[in-house]
């Protein structure tokens, strides 16, 4: 009993300890789990690609479907030992989230932006989205932030912590593997359009999940949460995205700002609507306190999905 107990604590304890790892250590510089994964995906695809769906799915399956089986491998081989369970929990929650990377990018764009530096804010805006930094001003890099900042809060933490709790070190690993393949051929480059298509389709369905949790915990969590749910039940479904729509609208609902409007892609022009068209438009400051939204969901996210975990574990000793 005590050891059964035990383990369904490992995701709790495991995903809080990896969190706090995130806090204070944040992504290392070199030798990054998921850049070697990304490494592994590019070598695979370079003797793999065809312009083809099936040569694309075939990508997906052995990287996506290799990372997650490996994860399980792992857990699999600890499944008796509870702490060292938590251990290879906290390690793999650590290596798969980013809200420490990612808050840290966002402020050091916002420092330029309000230090009226726009060549620095340009030169870091791609290590944050991929967005043409030379076709925007200080307010569009601004709004640009915004919108990263609210997007990757569901895939780069959210997303990960749904799918440990539902599955563990694998869903850990396979969630993070899937989000990178997407990141890496998941865009509509001449390239990838068929070859991604996989990727990108599998990344729709399993951020589809953490996107609506992050959008409702934004409502709960932001200044205003009548703004938030009604900019998300108006605005989500026009946005080209499944999963960033319903992020995007309730972050721009709970700040009482504007996003979406023209984009611009490596040259590829986007004019996307407008979300939250009654809010202001993004400034500055709006930045920090996008930021502070999302380390909030991400506490409320750890909340919801240890605690969503423990309650099904006690339900199922129970019934058994």
């Amino acid at each position: 009993m005590p050891g059964r107990i035990a383990a369904t604590g490992v995701f709790a304890y495991g995903a809080a300890a990896g969190l706090a790892a995130d806090l204070l250590v944040g992504d290392p510089r070199r030798g990054h789990p998921v850049a070697g994964f990304g490494r592994f995906a590019g070598t695979v695809e370079r003797l793999l690609w065809h312009d083809h769906r099936g040569w694309g799915a075939l990508h997906t399956a052995l990287c996506a479907g290799g990372a997650a089986a490996a994860g399980a491998l792992a857990a699999r081989a600890v499944r008796d030992r509870p702490a060292a369970s938590v251990a290879l929990t906290a390690a793999t929650v650590w290596a798969v989230v980013g809200g420490t990377t990612l808050g840290r990018e966002a402020r050091a764009i916002g420092g330029a932006l309000a230090a009226g530096d726009l060549e620095v804010a340009r030169e870091r805006l791609p290590h944050l989205c991929g967005r043409d930094p030379h076709s925007l001003d200080g307010p569009a890099m601004a709004r640009a932030v915004v919108e990263s900042v609210a997007e990757n809060t569901s895939d780069a933490v959210v997303g990960a912590l749904v799918w440990g709790a539902a599955a563990g070190v694998p869903g850990l690993v396979g969630f993070r593997a899937v989000n990178t393949l997407d990141a890496m051929v998941g865009h509509r480059s001449p390239r990838h359009r068929r070859f991604g298509w996989a990727s990108a389709r599998l990344d729709d369905v399993a951020g589809w999940p953490g996107a609506r949790l992050t959008a409702a915990l934004a409502t709960v969590a932001g200044g205003d949460p009548r703004g938030s749910l009604r900019a998300w039940r108006a605005d989500a479904g026009r946005h080209p995205s499944p999963n960033a729509g319903p992020v995007e609208s309730s972050f721009a609902g709970a700040l009482g700002v504007r996003l979406g409007g023209t984009l611009s892609y490596g040259g590829r022009v986007e004019h996307r609507p407008v979300l939250n068209a009654p809010g202001r438009d993004v400034e500055v400051a709006d930045i920090e306190r996008a930021v502070r939204l999302s380390r909030r969901v991400t506490a409320l996210t750890l909340v919801t999905c240890a605690g969503g975990r423990m309650i099904i574990g006690a339900i199922k000793r129970r019934l058994i």
